[in-house]
């Protein structure tokens, strides 16, 4: 297994750095890329710690632009070395800037203090507070925004870190004055001078490890080398710790294995630390009976669908208890939480159309994303519309995942993914194929070029009744509301001649 000292390091010595000034020295931030999710959470903790903060980006779009904007946090549209004057005091560079990015490549050269995003959160954040890092391929940003929530709730006012926004809050990002500090931890790299994890940056004190399979291929060579990312992770739990892990996933339990820190385990099977007897799915979300090392500690309610969104509320549970918190507060936590934007997101209906968007994009949490959807809406006609949009969603490997993903929804379409420079066409994700095997499988399934000729397909194949369930982990050309207003004008002159016919 690979300690931190292990990465090759060729690329700090390329890409020298001054050192960090200390938090207190620091006056002016500016973040180039400052409209992702993850730097512009960045650059509102930064706010409310007082800092200046500015910053750049390709493009403003919202959420993100939105949230910047009404904090008071200007920022430019598009990179230019003149951005960077007068000096700020310290650059953080996105992990999508490349050695070249005209903005990174002169602050290297003008030699100012430089660092990436998790070198950021730990320098300014994390030195004097309880880090619990939430990690996994899947249901970090749910774990995590959940159980900032019941912390919250429970009194404890912890700070936290969070790759998405709560649904009626106003940041994905809080300072806190509790101890805890909840950071959504990601295995991706961390800048192109620092090829390590990001979540190695966070310094846990404990760790809920939510599952490990196969992603980010263009980083990872296999499922052994991206499982040894979340070894390095645990390892740097101290004996004292916590470990909190998926105990249905074989992966997870033999990276638990490699823990000198005090391990428990959560999980629909029986032998789990923490896991659940009756569980009774409803519109609103599912009751269950939490039964905690063999003991029933009463009925609970989530206010979430799905199994994997069970998995991520005993997560919680199992970290919420052992640190103190009494059932009664995981209870009352549990059942207030509104749950996150991009899961399982209701936009809208129009048409008697239900328009519907979420974050999935790995086969696993599509496959999970419908399942949960069913359960929710399990009498309407499940319509999917995906975007393969991410590096590992796009490549090759994933296409069989993908064919055998979808057999919860009753109509699939398919948005041709995008090309980039890195990627090469004998690995790329071939959508044609992909909809040939899921019509295999008995599942009308089509393929259109993006979501500008998507839109008037769509128009023509929804019909009322049915849920739009929208896919993507970007943008996908705001084809939520684009749909919805179209639906909206779709149904408006039929109303208006209504109308008129009775007045007559």
């Amino acid at each position: 297994m690979k300690r931190l000292e292990d990465y090759p390091d060729a690329h700090l010595r390329r890409f020298e750095r001054p050192p960090l000034l200390p938090p207190e020295a620091v006056r002016d931030v500016y973040l180039i890329g400052i409209c992702g999710t993850g730097m512009g959470t960045l650059a509102l903790l930064l706010r409310e710690a007082g800092y200046q903060v500015r910053g750049s980006d390709a493009a403003a779009y919202p959420p993100m632009s939105t949230l910047l904007r009404r904090h008071g946090i200007s920022f430019y549209e598009g990179f230019d070395p003149a951005h960077l004057e007068p000096p700020p005091d310290l650059v953080v560079v996105g992990n999508a800037c490349t050695p070249t990015h005209p903005e990174a490549a002169a602050a290297r050269e003008r030699r100012l203090p430089q660092c990436s995003l998790p070198e950021a959160l730990a320098h300014f954040f994390l030195q004097y507070r309880q880090p619990v890092v939430v990690a996994g391929t899947h249901g970090k940003t749910t774990t995590a925004g959940l159980l900032a929530h019941v912390l919250d709730r429970a009194g404890l006012d912890p700070g936290f870190f969070i790759g998405g926004v709560m649904i009626g809050a106003e940041t994905s990002g809080h300072i806190g004055s509790g101890p805890w500090f909840v950071v959504e931890g990601d295995e991706y790299d961390s800048a192109y001078f620092d090829k390590r994890p990001k979540f190695l940056h966070y310094r846990p004190q404990a760790v809920l490890l939510t599952s490990i399979e196969f992603d980010h291929a263009d980083l990872y060579d296999d499922l052994d080398d991206y499982r040894e990312a979340f070894e390095q992770l645990v390892a740097l739990l101290l004996p004292e710790g916590l470990l909190v892990a998926h105990g249905d996933d074989p992966t997870v339990r033999q990276v638990a294995r490699t823990c000198r820190a005090q391990v428990r385990t959560y999980g629909l099977h029986t032998l789990c630390d923490v896991t659940v007897g009756q569980v009774y799915p409803t519109f609103e979300g599912q009751h269950f009976t939490l039964i905690v090392d063999g003991r029933e500690l009463g009925r609970f309610f989530l206010p979430l669908s799905g199994r994997h969104n069970l998995r991520n509320a005993l997560a919680v549970c199992a970290f919420a208890l052992q640190i103190g918190l009494s059932p009664d507060q995981l209870r009352e936590g549990l059942a207030s939480f509104p749950g996150m934007k991009r899961r399982l997101e209701v936009r809208g209906e129009a048409g008697g159309v239900l328009v519907v968007d979420d974050f999935a994009h790995h086969p696993t949490a599509v496959r999970e994303t419908l399942r949960a959807a069913r359960q929710r809406w399990p009498d309407r006609r499940l319509v999917a519309i995906f975007e393969p949009r991410s590096n590992s969603s796009r490549r090759k490997r994933f296409e069989q995942a993908y064919m055998e993903a979808f057999d919860d929804a009753d109509e699939v379409w398919l948005s041709m993914p995008p090309f980039r420079h890195n990627d090469r066409p004998e690995d790329f994700f071939d959508p044609e194929a992909v909809a040939a095997g899921i019509r295999a499988r008995g599942i009308p399934a089509h393929v259109a070029e993006g979501a500008d000729a998507l839109l008037p397909l769509l128009l023509e194949a929804l019909r009322p009744g049915d849920i739009a369930l929208i896919m993507s982990n970007g943008a996908f050309g705001n084809l939520h509301e684009r749909l919805l207003g179209a639906l909206r004008q779709q149904t408006e002159p039929a109303t208006s001649r209504t109308a008129h016919d009775l007045s007559a």
